[in-house]
This record gives C-alpha cells, structure tokens and sequence, in this order.
C-alpha cells in the first residue's frame, strides 16, 4: 500500500521561499517517478512538478520553472521541492504524489498517481 507523507509548507511571505518534502514507504521507491501537484482555491488540481524514476530528468509546470526545483533522494525514500519567489498565486494545497506505473517517463497526470494527503502552502502579499 502507497503512502506519501508531506512535510513543509505554511505560512511564507511573497518574493520569500520554502521546501516541501514527502516521505514514500509500501513500495519499491526508485522504479517510480514522484510528482507534486497543487489544488488553489476554485482551480482544478494541477501538475507543479516531478522528478522522474531515474533521478536524471525533472518536469515543470511553466508557471513554476525557474522558481521551483523537484529533486529526490531514493536513499531515504524523499522527493522535495524548493520553492522560490512565491507569490500570492502559488497559495494552495500541494500534494506528493507517486506514478501508479513504474518505469514511467514524462510528466505525471492526475489520473497516473497515488496522492498524500496535502500541505497547505499560503503567500501573504
């Protein structure tokens, strides 16, 4: 059984940064690409970021590249994602999230995941 737990998040002031991590257990973590998406308030959840099974190659959402990093350590079963120069629209629930499929390459949709619980993350202006 798949459980992702997030860690980080809260409160950060806009131009500030922060980083999120998950912690992955039930599974084999190295075979599986590991994502983070976010659900704003009357938005659809939505694909931030991931950093693929092989640990060489990472997506991005194009309203977070260059602000956002995802990496991960298969060592200790971790993926993160630093965040920099939030503003206000990046205030949302951020979910880990884990490929169904292993061996998978390219950016994940919310249909090809298993999800943790959620962090909130709100930008103050």
């Amino acid at each position: 059984q798949v459980h992702l737990e997030e860690s980080g998040g809260g409160l950060v002031q806009a131009g500030g940064s922060t980083r999120l991590s998950c912690v992955a257990s039930g599974r084999t973590f190295e075979v599986y690409t590991m994502s983070w998406f976010r659900l704003a308030p009357g938005k659809e959840r939505e694909f931030v970021a991931a950093a693929d099974w092989r640990g060489t190659e990472t997506y991005y959402a194009d309203s977070v590249k260059g602000r956002f990093t995802a990496s991960r350590n298969s060592a200790k079963n971790e993926v993160y994602l630093q965040m920099n120069n939030l503003g206000p629209e990046d205030t949302a629930v951020y979910y880990c999230a884990q490929n169904r499929r292993a061996y998978t390459d390219g950016p994940p949709t919310v249909a090809d995941v298993y999800w943790g619980r959620g962090t909130q993350v709100t930008i103050s202006s």
